[in-house]
Parts: structure tokens; C-alpha cells; sequence
């Protein structure tokens, strides 16, 4: 069997083998992976080397640290040679080069020629390896050839490492490098003025007895240093005309920096959204378990998100109107600036992995809809809740997906009309939605040994316990006679404010509102028998 056979069997093995893609995938998430729990333990770990590597190549250069700091250089260079190694292997699969090369090779019935796709390897891990962080890293390496003492400048690159592993760092670098046109111009401009000045001064100045400029470099010295308005005052003009080139070059000066201080402020105001949005993304993953997704924080997201964040619900708001998200971040929610209609931003909040339930709060039935149907497309098992302004919006919303609809302006019309002449009732209600008083409103199932089973609703004091009925819930196979009509949901009905004749079987589950106490009481009597 040839080399080249040997090569591409070889490949075909690697692309079968479960523990190299195991092992390969560990150390992406070790040293690539920005949404890995491993990844910022092994940026703090390198953070440390760096720190400890460059401290004691200064500290060695008045103090001799003998053997130990030989090991300790050899130590760090191996791991930051490691590193790098790792990262030009990261960075693409030269295995399935060569089997793709291999294949198409077999396709067209030709020779298959291992050289074009070493070719193609080499080219890009050139492109890797010619990168700036790349290049950093190999330099970073060069400080341990004793022999060469002038290399251990390069120290410094051990430094720039840390743009690798303090995210901040990475991001400004990105921001800046996004501006890099109006750089590359304002380095333009910089290099004719400098040069520009540095030309004419020397003209004026050279010949000038008592003159402190002497060669042109002194020229391109004194330009560049008034350029940037330091004026370290160890040259001075000495003749009029050198004087009025100064007077002109801090006024280029003054226009250079607002220039590039404008540049920068731009870039970052253009990114601070995204580096925002990150933010908030890498803080769900941090947190573990299923968070909510609140889309909406207006009058009614206001109250859920206060509800959510009492009960230790670990949720985020997704809000378009970028007032409603400064009031969400004010009271210190996580908030994405966004429609909830997008799906890429969706899936960026966690709909298909992290989220287990997606509230629809906007004050629009259309927006509603449409970010029903993108979560279920998205994620068929996730539960939606969504709110309908108008009766007909139920209709669509279920169609579109949603396991729950609320009708907000019908359910407080329904409670009006049921506890009209109750104001104890209406207290109980405000005191739940404002969250006063400890009220709350519980659940309480009917066990088949309960001594509710059989009894009517009407026959049981809540009212001397301090309670308020507010509905039951029963399975929906149950057939009952009541002049009200349930609401239906997926498996049970729900009787609202039930007839006094309504008789409970096992299985139902009431629901009250009340003071916890109450709550807490009724069920140690009704644990007794003695309801």
C-alpha cells in the first residue's frame, strides 16, 4: 500500500474515531469556546502565567534567580508553545482536506495527489498562523533563548497575550477594528503632516546658529511630539517662521485627536447594544436551570417581572421599546433590546435549550402572534402563554401555537361582574396584584380520603377562615350542571367564582385568595377533619 493510501486511510480513521472528536472537542471548549464552564478557568489560569512570567524576566534582571527561574521559564514557555500548538490544530480539520481531496479525486477518476491538499492544509494554517493574536503568541515564546538577551524585548508580547483571555480587552480591539478606514486615514493624514512640518522646520531651523535642530530626525521629533500637544520643551524654535509652524501644527494637532476621539466614541456607541446583548446572553448561561422568557414589559409585563423576580424566577425580558428597557434595567432585570419576532434573537435567549416557558405580553395581538409561531416553530414542547387584547385574538393565538391565551380587559370585566357588592373581595384582589399584606393567592387539591369529597361549595365557611373562593378546577371529563360555562384549558375546566351547589369530587382543586396565615390554617383543619 502506498504513502498516500496509508495517509488517506488514516484520515478515514480519524473522521470515525469517537475519541478524537472527544478529545478535540475538550480542548475547543478549554481554550475557544467562549460559552464553555471550562474556559474562564483556564483564561484566569493563563492570566496568572502571563502575569508571573513577565514579573520574574524584570525581577531577574538586578537579582539572580538562579535555577528556579530557568525551570519557571521553561515551564511557561512550554505551556504558551502548547497553546499555540492547540490553536493551529483548532483551527480547521486537516483531516477531511485530504479526504475531500481524496474523493473528488475518486469522482472524476484521477489520481489522487496527497500534495495539493498538504497544499491546502499549509495555506490555511498560514492564514492562522499570520493573524495578529497568532503572531503573538509565537512571539511570546522568543524571550526564552538565553543566548540572544536582546529578544527578551519581546516580553512585551507575553503582555499583549492578555487580550486573549480578558473578553473587555477583545472587545475593544474589535470595536476598534471595525473603524479601520477612518484609521488608516487619519494615519495618513498624520504621516503628511508630520513629515510636511518636519520638512519645513528643518529648512528654517537647520541653518539658525544656536538652533536645537540638527538632523532631520530632530525635525520629525519635534513634529511628532507637538503634533500630539505634548511639547516636552527640550527643542524649541528658534525663528519666527519656525515659530508659526509650531503655532499651526498644535491647531493639526488639537484636529487630530478630537478626530480619532470622535472616531472611538462613534465605534463604541455603534457596539455598546451588542456588547450589552452579550452580556445578558453569557449571564443566562452562567445561571443554571430552564429560565423564562417575559417578551414585553409594559403594563403588564411591569407586574409579571415584579411577580417573577419575588418568587426567584430566573427569567429575561425581551423589549423593543427602548424606554420600556431602561425601566427593565433600572429595576435591575436582564433585558435584550430586540423584537421577539426574530428568531435568531430568540434562539440567542434560549427558546430551544434553556427556556421552559415564553410569556407574550406585548400590547399587540399581531406582534403576539407572530412571536407565538416563531417560539413554536423554534421549540414544539416549550409552553406559551400569550396575551390577547381582544376576544378574537384567542381564536389565532391557539391556532398559531400558544397553550395558554389571557384576556386581560375580559378577566377583570368577569371579576367586576362576580363580586359586585363584595368589597372585601375587590380589597383581596388589589391586595394580590400589588402584593400587599402577604396576600397570595394557593391551590388546595381534594384527596380522595378528604373530607370535602361530596360537599358543597356553598356548605364550606371560607369566609370564617378569612378566605376568598376564587375558582375550581376539575378534569375534563367531568359532566356538571352549572348555569356558568367553564373555561377550558388543555385537560381540565375551570369554574370561575362556582355556584354555591357546585359539588366537589376528588381530584378538584380550589383555588383561594387569602392572607398565607389563613392559608396555612385552613389546611392544618382540613388535614384534621374539622373544616
Amino acid at each position: 500500500m502506498s504513502l498516500s493510501k496509508y495517509l488517506v486511510q488514516f484520515c478515514y480513521e480519524l473522521e470515525d474515531s469517537t475519541r478524537y472528536k472527544h478529545s478535540k472537542q475538550f480542548f475547543y471548549d478549554l481554550i475557544e469556546n467562549p460559552h464553555s464552564a471550562m474556559r474562564p478557568y483556564f483564561d484566569l489560569t493563563m492570566i496568572l502565567l502571563v502575569i508571573s512570567s513577565v514579573y520574574l524576566i524584570i525581577y531577574e534582571v538586578r537579582h539572580d534567580l538562579g535555577t528556579f527561574g530557568q525551570v519557571f521559564e521553561w515551564f511557561a514557555v512550554s505551556i504558551f508553545l502548547v497553546e499555540y500548538l492547540l490553536r493551529v490544530w483548532l483551527y480547521n480539520s486537516s483531516h477531511k482536506i485530504i479526504i475531500e481531496h481524496y474523493e473528488k479525486a475518486e469522482f472524476v477518476n484521477r489520481s489522487f495527489s496527497p500534495w495539493l491538499a498538504l497544499k491546502d492544509i499549509v495555506s490555511i494554517k498560514w492564514e492562522y498562523m499570520t493573524q495578529p493574536l497568532a503572531i503573538i503568541d509565537l512571539l511570546a515564546i522568543i524571550p526564552s533563548y538565553r543566548p540572544l538577551r536582546f529578544l527578551r524585548i519581546f516580553l512585551l508580547f507575553r503582555l499583549f497575550k492578555l487580550f486573549r483571555y480578558v473578553h473587555s480587552y477583545s472587545n475593544f480591539i474589535q470595536v476598534l477594528s471595525e473603524k479601520r478606514f477612518e484609521f488608516y486615514t487619519i494615519f495618513i493624514f498624520i504621516i503628511f503632516i508630520v513629515f510636511t512640518s518636519a520638512s519645513a522646520i528643518f529648512f528654517f531651523e537647520a541653518k539658525e546658529d544656536g538652533g536645537e535642530i540638527v538632523t532631520f530626525f530632530d525635525a520629525v521629533y519635534w513634529s511628532f511630539i507637538t503634533l500630539t500637544t505634548v511639547g516636552y520643551g527640550d527643542i524649541t524654535p528658534q525663528t519666527t517662521e519656525g515659530r508659526v509652524i509650531t503655532m499651526i501644527l498644535v491647531i493639526c494637532g488639537l484636529a487630530v485627536i478630537a478626530f480619532i476621539t470622535s472616531v472611538i466614541v462613534s465605534a463604541f456607541n455603534e457596539k455598546i447594544v451588542e456588547m450589552r446583548e452579550n452580556s445578558v446572553f453569557a449571564e443566562l448561561e452562567k445561571k443554571p436551570g430552564l429560565h423564562t422568557i417575559l417578551c414585553g414589559y409594559g403594563r403588564m409585563g411591569t407586574v409579571v417581572a415584579e411577580h417573577l423576580a419575588n418568587e426567584k424566577t430566573h427569567f429575561v425580558i425581551i423589549e423593543s421599546n427602548p424606554e420600556n428597557a431602561s425601566l427593565a434595567k433600572r429595576a435591575g432585570y436582564l433585558v435584550i433590546e430586540g423584537s421577539a419576532e426574530n428568531s435568531e434573537l430568540l434562539t440567542r435567549a434560549g427558546v430551544i435549550d434553556h427556556a421552559e416557558m415564553i410569556l407574550c405580553l406585548t400590547g399587540s395581538d399581531i406582534v403576539n402572534v407572530y412571536i407565538t409561531l416563531t417560539a413554536r416553530y423554534l421549540n414544539p414542547e416549550i409552553q406559551i402563554i400569550s396575551r390577547a387584547n381582544r376576544e378574537d385574538g384567542v381564536r389565532k393565538l391557539k391556532q398559531a401555537g400558544a397553550d395558554h391565551s389571557v384576556v386581560p380587559f375580559k378577566v377583570v370585566g368577569l371579576i367586576a361582574v362576580e363580586y359586585i357588592g363584595q368589597p372585601v373581595a375587590f380589597e383581596a384582589i388589589h391586595d394580590i396584584l400589588s402584593g400587599k399584606h402577604d396576600i397570595g393567592l394557593e391551590t388546595i387539591t381534594v384527596s380522595e380520603n378528604s373530607i370535602l369529597v361530596g360537599r358543597n361549595i356553598g356548605n364550606i365557611d371560607f369566609w370564617g377562615n378569612k378566605l376568598q373562593l376564587f375558582g375550581v378546577i376539575t378534569h375534563k371529563s367531568r359532566k356538571l350542571d352549572q348555569r356558568k360555562k367553564p373555561f377550558t384549558l388543555k385537560l381540565h375546566h375551570f369554574y370561575f367564582n362556582p355556584d354555591p351547589a357546585f359539588k366537589l369530587q376528588a381530584g378538584d382543586i380550589i383555588l383561594v385568595f387569602g392572607h398565607q396565615y389563613s392559608i396555612v390554617h385552613f389546611k392544618d383543619k382540613l388535614a384534621l377533619g374539622k373544616v
